[in-house]
This record gives C-alpha cells, structure tokens and sequence, in this order.
C-alpha cells in the first residue's frame, strides 16, 4: 500500500505544476478550468496523506501534519488567485459582448438617431476604463489576500516550532521540575564563585599586608 513518504512528492509535484498553470492562466495561455483539475487532483492526494498520518509515530505525525497544512494553505491560496483571474475574464467577456451588442445596435439605428459615431466612441472609452480600474482593484485585493495568507502560514509555521520544541524537551526529559533544578544549580555555582573570589582576595590582602 502507498505510503506517506511515497505520497508526498507526488502532492508536492502537483503544487509546483498549479503554479506554473496559474502563471500560463493569468498569461492567456491555458484554460482556468484545467488549472482547477489539478487542483483538485491535489485535494485528493491530501486526503489521503490525512489518513495514512495516523499510522506515523507521534513525532513524525505533527511533523507530516504541518506539511500537509502547508500544502492546503498554498493550494486554497493558488485557487483563490484562479478563480480570481477567471472572474476577471468573464467580466471582460461580457463587457465586450455588451459592447459589441450595442455597436451592433447603433448600425441598425436610422441616420436620424440622437447618438452620434462620437458618443459611442466616448461611452466605448469609458466602458474601457470601468474594466481597466475594476482589473486593478481587483490586482490589489488580490496581493492583500495573498499577503495576509503568507502571515498566516508563518504564523502556523512558529506555532509548529514551538510545538517540536516542546516535543523534543518531553523526549530529552527535560521536565518542569528538571529545569527549576538546573537553575537552582546554576544560581549556587555563582554565589560559590563570588566567595572563592573573596576569598582570594582577602588571602591576598594579608600577604600583601604581611609582608609590608
């Protein structure tokens, strides 16, 4: 049966041919909806690391769940930009469907219509400039998401050091208890350290004395 060792490259393979097929989507160059089938092919991979986890030792087990998560966070971020770029193309379809529709329109129209070749010009520049501002409002939301994601996953990312940490105190044993008598230990040495200090001082005091 596969194992999550085995397993794992694979996801890892389909992570890195999502973001090249983002990059051929927002270029023109690939459908969305191809991009979204190995997206998908990726969910179920993961899926399937999820269950195969549980037969890892508890070490190993956080370590192959917080790459699993990794791997989720960049999936959902990859899918959010497609989707993103697809609802954007849509919309630019549909604007110019519109705006064909309505050049077709003033053909049809009789010579003695109250809009003029130039007022469909003004309204077709207009209409160009609405989609050029909605293309980068949405550009702007769009790297917020993908900046606020990328606190989020190092945020996880510390929290899971800070859990290994832990683990790894618990298998060196190094319990509670343990630390207080280590620092006690170390707060005695010091003190015995300033006294051998004093001490030398003061014998060397007297012999300085003595002899004068």
């Amino acid at each position: 049966m596969t194992s999550i060792v085995e397993l794992f490259p694979k996801c890892r393979k389909l992570a890195y041919d999502s973001r090249q097929q983002l990059s051929q989507v927002e270029n023109g160059l690939l459908r969305a909806s191809e991009l979204f089938l190995v997206l998908d092919e990726l969910g179920m991979q993961l899926d399937i690391m999820d269950q195969l986890v549980q037969r890892e030792t508890p070490a190993q087990r956080e370590v192959w769940k917080r790459k699993i998560l990794e791997l989720r966070e960049e999936s959902k971020s990859l899918r959010r930009l497609g989707e993103d770029y697809d609802r954007r193309m849509n919309a630019n379809l549909r604007h110019q469907r519109e705006r064909d529709e309505l050049l077709r329109r003033r053909k049809q129209r009789t010579p003695h219509s109250n809009i003029d070749e130039r007022d469909m010009s003004n309204l077709a520049d207009e209409g160009k400039s609405l989609q050029q501002s909605q293309l980068m409002v949405s550009e702007i939301i769009a790297s917020g998401e993908a900046s606020l994601n990328g606190l989020i996953e190092q945020r996880q990312r510390l929290g899971g050091i800070t859990r290994t940490i832990f683990d790894i105190g618990n298998r060196l044993g190094l319990t509670q208890s343990t630390m207080r008598i280590i620092e006690r230990r170390d707060i005695t040495d010091f003190y015995l350290v300033v006294a051998g200090m004093v001490v030398t001082l003061i014998v060397l005091y007297l012999v300085w004395f003595v002899e004068w």
